[in-house]
């Protein structure tokens, strides 16, 4: 394509792990039926092409390394499957956002109230700004009044980190969601009583 612009040949990866890759001298063995014996990696390997599986380094920090003779492809799926499902598990905590305005209405208010505490509910946090515009940034103090409403409001279901903060034309405060065991008042054992 271009005259004198080489690139260097690809690598193939190999796994360092299966098979005839595994570098430690000897392993634990782990074999289907149960067994477990240190050997050398060459009959380990033998013993479990005989059985027609693959020789995978499960544990290759231990001394000496684990291997396990298994279907590596099979196993790659199950690892795949473990890691997904950890992902499921696992809850990223977002930051809601929620806008008034210095002269917002009640029932405004009331309706974006509940929508933070169904945000803090699932555990996540909620910063409420109140927008300025024009010349309505000479009464801060409303928006600041309206944001300590709105975290007393919402005491039972966050704690406010802070207190309410102007930055430029917006007044903002966060509010981070109470944790469960902390919401509960702790148990006295009966034999206390």
């Amino acid at each position: 394509m271009f005259p004198g612009r080489h690139f260097p040949p690809r690598k193939h990866h190999r796994r360092e792990d299966v098979n005839e890759t595994i570098r430690a001298r000897e392993v634990r063995a782990v074999f289907p039926d149960g067994t477990a014996e240190i050997m050398p990696t060459s009959v380990a390997l033998r013993k479990a092409q005989e059985l027609g599986l693959d020789l995978v380094l499960i544990a290759p920090t231990a001394v000496p390394p684990v291997a396990k003779a298994v279907d590596y492809g099979h196993y790659q799926y199950e690892q795949k499957k473990k890691q997904q499902e950890a992902k499921k598990k696992q809850h990223v905590v977002q930051v809601k956002e929620l806008k008034f305005r210095p002269n917002t209405d009640d029932h405004d208010y009331d309706f974006k109230k509940n929508h933070a505490i169904r945000f803090l509910k699932e555990g996540n946090r909620v910063k409420a700004v109140v927008q300025f515009r024009g010349r309505e940034i000479a009464h801060s103090d409303l928006g600041r009044k309206l944001l300590m409403r709105f975290a007393e409001d919402l005491a039972a279901y966050g704690s406010v980190e802070g207190v309410p903060r102007l930055e430029g034309r917006a007044a903002h405060i966060l509010i981070s969601p109470v944790k469960a065991s902390a919401a509960k008042p702790p148990k006295q054992s009966p034999a206390a009583g």
